[in-house]
């Protein structure tokens, strides 16, 4: 029952640019789209670990920053008398290497950040965003810096010069990410249903009784970092070559707020909780626009998370999951008695 709807839903958003006919909300939607990838990956830590990490949207960043740098190409003045010189890569390439890229920092940030977990992870993660930051808007002669790397290639899929398939209209994009999403999806599925996510869950739930049954905790939190940020990467590879452009605000930290909020909201620890948060909220500042101020528009937003953690402090989904449960087993017991 639950595959026949997940193919239904998937199906049902593969229709959507057939008839929905105005471009801005097939954008929106592709950024939302986006998001819950890195909303999805930041739930691989969050909600299956229990660690919060604050500074995911350095990875969702170096992804972006490092798959605009490879499909462009770019001149790096070592010394005075040399010149290192990349040419210009095929942008899935240049995609995956941002995948690759984000992945490593992952790693790195994983193998020096677990030796210390609880807030002071959370305080070295958001100093890494701070720092990555910083370097991309102060390293000119690499990033650009403020006046931003733009002329980023679309997407393309194929051989040069044989064929190639170039996301440039916004119908193509919206597929694109959304086939990302349901890899994405089905990856940290398949993850938290093996002995890794297993062990993931068993140190979220009792680090002590983990480690005590054998659990190497080290090993499975940097597995799920160096998952969870090449992931985020893949997310900011998309945006880059969807917009076209990138600058040092990739790196603000409203952007990592708001993969917290999907998470939170829609429901931490579950496949389908950074889903559903983030359609609400990736959707919902467009819906309010067309009516709202900016300042109502925060006050609302900001009422509606108080609302939904106070009245569903376990998420949406889980929520619904238990009112589901309940439903189907008073329907059992008045069968029974009947």
């Amino acid at each position: 029952m639950n595959r026949l709807f997940e193919i239904g839903f998937v199906l049902f958003f593969a229709s959507v640019p057939f008839w929905l006919g105005n471009l801005y909300y097939l954008h929106i939607l592709i950024t939302t789209g986006i998001f819950i990838i890195a909303a999805m990956s930041l739930n691989l830590l969050l909600g299956y670990t229990g660690q919060l990490s604050l500074g995911h949207v350095a990875f969702f960043g170096i992804g972006a920053y490092t798959s605009a740098l490879v499909s462009l190409g770019f001149d790096l003045e070592l010394t005075d008398s040399y010149t290192f010189v990349f040419d210009p890569m095929p942008v899935w390439f240049a995609f995956l290497c941002g995948i690759v890229m984000a992945a490593i920092s992952g790693w790195l940030i994983g193998k020096i950040s677990f030796k210390v977990r609880g807030a002071y992870f959370v305080i070295v993660t958001i100093s890494f965003a701070e720092v990555v930051r910083l370097v991309s808007l102060n390293w000119i002669d690499l990033t650009e810096g403020p006046m931003a790397l733009n002329n980023i290639q679309p997407f393309t899929l194929g051989i040069p010069g044989v064929w190639e398939l170039t996301f440039l209209k916004k119908e193509p994009n919206y597929w694109l990410v959304l086939a990302l999403c349901v890899v994405s999806f089905v990856i940290i599925r398949r993850l938290v249903q093996s002995r890794a996510g297993r062990a993931m869950i068993a140190l979220r739930e009792n680090e002590s009784l983990a480690t005590s049954i054998g659990v190497d905790v080290t090993r499975y939190l940097v597995l799920a970092t160096i998952i969870s940020a090449g992931m985020a990467g893949a997310a900011g590879g998309l945006y880059t070559h969807y917009v076209r452009i990138v600058d040092p605000d990739v790196f603000l930290f409203i952007y990592t707020v708001t993969m917290v909020i999907m998470v939170i909201t829609g429901g931490k620890g579950t496949l389908a909780g950074p889903v559903v948060g983030g359609l609400i909220f990736g959707i919902l500042p467009e819906v309010l626009r067309a009516f709202a101020s900016p300042e109502v528009q925060w006050i609302i937003y900001g009422i509606l998370m108080i609302l939904i953690v106070y009245f569903l402090p376990e998420g949406i989904v889980p929520a619904i999951s238990k009112w589901w449960r309940q439903r189907g087993g008073s329907d059992t017991a008045r069968g029974t008695a009947s």
